[in-house]
């Protein structure tokens, strides 16, 4: 049914710092700062040689003072001024929550309360600026929307705030590339123009039809703040590069059906072929507190059928929102159409949790005749198991490269520092390298991410270090030409008669990342890995590491971590610690790769059975003062790592 049949009125149109506060980052040193000192100073020398009335003023001046602040901003920023011929309208500055009050998740990161703003210099911001990870020239960036590769080209969208670098006035930014690693910016493809889109041009996705016809389908949210879900299409298909947007004129083409709430209906999904050769795409929802994810069928992409049912639903998950939906084969690496099913194929289920902002997902069985999905194991549903990433990763979506026959997915990386920063830098957010997805053929039970493989394309000199060794309690200095841009592959081997001996313990065995004492709690069998962007004396650090577990009666389970509470030492960006278990099969040593771009860290364990992105901004550990370090903090174990290290050339030097 249209959107008019479903009962909504259609409107007319129209150095020496301290670390940090104890308080605020209980850490204790890995080793103490002698040690490291120890390490790296010989190749280092090397190289370089009230009452009520009170109140109520205070709050009018707070505010008054907030609005000043806002205009000031605004006027000083000449550069982040939109292109003449956008009439997009501004949306007053609000502290904290960006979103909450439109419609999406949150989209600002809540430093410590009462946390000292740190004094950033713009030597420190400028490093804090990727070399090789997507993101605009300019101003605010958040969910990827409507990948796709179109003759010859991949396009990627992006939800983009072309005023500033916070959260608003919403469009949809555009840039095309060869390679999915050097990028060509395009004119904005879509602006708020419409009732149906006025508060913002939101999340969607691209489909391509038999004939070749290319479709996408998006959510807008309305002047009643109503989300709302919209057709547009390139006004010339013979344009490679897409430059050029219509939207249609009927829209929108779908409301919220009834017993949906006006602001829970939102973010389709790329469009599959059913059995009887309709269209079938998901839209994320929720009632009650039961995320759902609602199915409609569609032949022409302007009349609907809402099926009976959900794809799926699980209950006490919240607002489902971003939700994907791909096979994946059992049987050959090759990444599958969206419209592939059969015997031999397993689909797998995303969704984007409103409520925690972390990326979940299952795999299990759709049945295209019902339009449902059950998962393989109910114990690791969607929503309360798997997750793509355990850092900072979020409202991701996948497309199918029919070129290179494999799946392909994008991911955001907020911000986790002061939005004050963020202003003060001139941008926010950043996309992950893209990843391939396949399903784990060995494990049975996930799947596998990768850093595509197009990323080689930026390797330059390589330093390799083979067999390593370091003792329980110890560090050892990587002597590298630079640690800001690096690929580096490593793998361990711990001693075998160590692993034997240990006696197991409950303790070990009730093991978290996040509830750990990071890299400075010592076990038997862990945690040992990489510092990496580490200050010589130890005062800034990120840990990325395994611990080992091993419990009464003698069972193993490996944990792949990253430790970020003495990243910085400024005290209002975010200090978690991150991380779950990885599969460890017989045979298999522990390996993991890491895309170190300045400020982002992306950490793949096993292959990418595990995945991790860190969001760190160090005030020391940077330029030729950040360093990498392979340490060893167990109790009773030695390890030995082989390295590879590649120093990583600029993809925007080539753009």
């Amino acid at each position: 049914m249209s959107f008019q049949e479903q009962g909504h009125a259609l409107p007319q149109s129209h150095d020496t710092t301290p670390i940090l506060n104890s308080s605020l980052c209980p850490y204790a040193p890995l080793l103490e700062s002698a040690d490291a000192n120890a390490a790296a100073d010989a190749p280092l020398r090397q190289r370089r040689r009230r009452r009520t009335s009170s109140v109520v003023l205070l709050l009018l001046t707070g505010l008054l003072g907030g609005a000043i602040f806002v205009a000031v901003v605004l006027l000083k920023n000449g550069n982040n001024e939109p292109n003449e011929e956008m009439a997009v309208p501004l949306v007053n500055a609000i502290p904290v929550g960006r979103g909450v009050a439109e419609g999406v998740s949150s989209k600002s990161f809540r430093p410590l309360l009462r946390a000292p703003v740190f004094s950033w210099t713009a030597k420190m911001l400028a490093w804090h600026r990727t070399a090789f990870h997507f993101q605009p020239r300019k101003n605010w960036m958040n969910d990827p929307n409507g990948p796709l590769i179109y003759k010859g080209w991949y396009h990627f969208f992006y939800q983009y705030n072309p005023y500033g670098a916070v959260w608003g006035n919403i469009v949809w930014g555009h840039a095309v590339s060869k390679d999915l690693i050097h990028w060509r910016h395009l004119p904005i493809a879509m602006v708020p123009d419409n009732w149906y889109d006025i508060n913002g041009v939101w999340t969607g996705s691209a489909t391509i039809l038999e004939d070749g016809q290319l479709i996408m389908l998006y959510t807008g949210s309305t002047n009643e703040s109503v989300q709302v879900q919209n057709l547009a299409y390139p006004s010339d298909l013979s344009d490679p590069l897409l430059v050029d947007w219509v939207k249609y004129p009927g829209n929108p083409v779908l409301g919220p059906p009834p017993g949906i709430a006006p602001q829970d209906f939102r973010d389709p999904t790329t469009a599959w072929l059913t059995p009887e050769g309709k269209w079938r795409f998901t839209i994320g929802s929720q009632i009650n507190k039961t995320g759902i994810s609602l199915v409609y069928d569609t032949k022409d992409f302007k009349t609907f059928e809402l099926l009976n049912g959900a794809l799926h639903r699980v209950a006490g998950t919240g607002m489902w929102e971003c939700v994907d939906f791909y096979p994946v084969s059992m049987v050959v690496e090759n990444g599958l159409d969206t419209s592939d099913n059969g015997p031999e194929v397993k689909h797998v289920v995303k969704t984007s949790l409103d409520d925690d902002r972390n990326d979940y997902y299952a795999i299990g069985t759709y049945d295209g005749d019902s339009g449902s999905w059950i998962p393989d194991d109910p114990t690791i549903d969607v929503g309360i198991g798997l997750r793509y990433d355990y850092g900072y990763f979020y409202a991701s979506k996948s497309f199918y490269d029919q070129e290179k026959k494999r799946r392909v997915l994008w991911g955001w990386i907020k911000e986790t520092d002061n939005e004050k920063t963020d202003i003060q830098k001139g941008w926010a957010s950043v996309q992950a390298i893209p990843r391939t997805i396949v399903f784990d053929k060995k494990t049975g039970s996930n799947i596998v991410q990768w850093p595509v493989e197009e990323i080689k394309s930026l390797r330059m000199n390589k330093n390799v270090f083979e067999k390593v060794e370091a003792e329980p309690g110890s560090i050892v200095y990587i002597d590298v030409p630079s640690a800001s841009q690096v690929d580096i592959v490593v793998e361990f081997e711990l001693d075998e008669e160590a692993l034997k001996s240990i006696n197991g313990t409950d303790d070990d065995a009730a093991y978290s990342c996040m509830t750990s004492g990071g890299a400075a709690e010592r076990g038997a069998l862990g945690p040992f890995g990489l510092l990496i962007h580490t200050h010589k004396s130890l005062t800034e650090q990120t840990p990325v590491y395994f611990y080992i577990s091993k419990d009464t009666q003698g069972n193993f389970k490996t944990f792949f971590c990253a430790d970020h509470s003495r990243s910085s030492e400024a005290s209002e960006v975010d200090k978690a610690i991150y991380g779950s278990t990885v599969p460890v099969l017989k045979g298999e040593k522990l390996s993991m790769r890491i895309l170190v771009d300045h400020s982002i860290v992306e950490s793949f364990a096993q292959g990418g059975r595990t995945c991790i992105t860190s969001r760190i901004y160090p005030t020391k550990a940077i330029y030729e003062d950040g360093h990498i370090f392979l340490f060893n903090n167990a109790t009773d174990a030695a390890i030995t790592a082989s390295l590879q290290i590649w120093q990583m050339s600029s993809a925007y030097a080539h753009s």
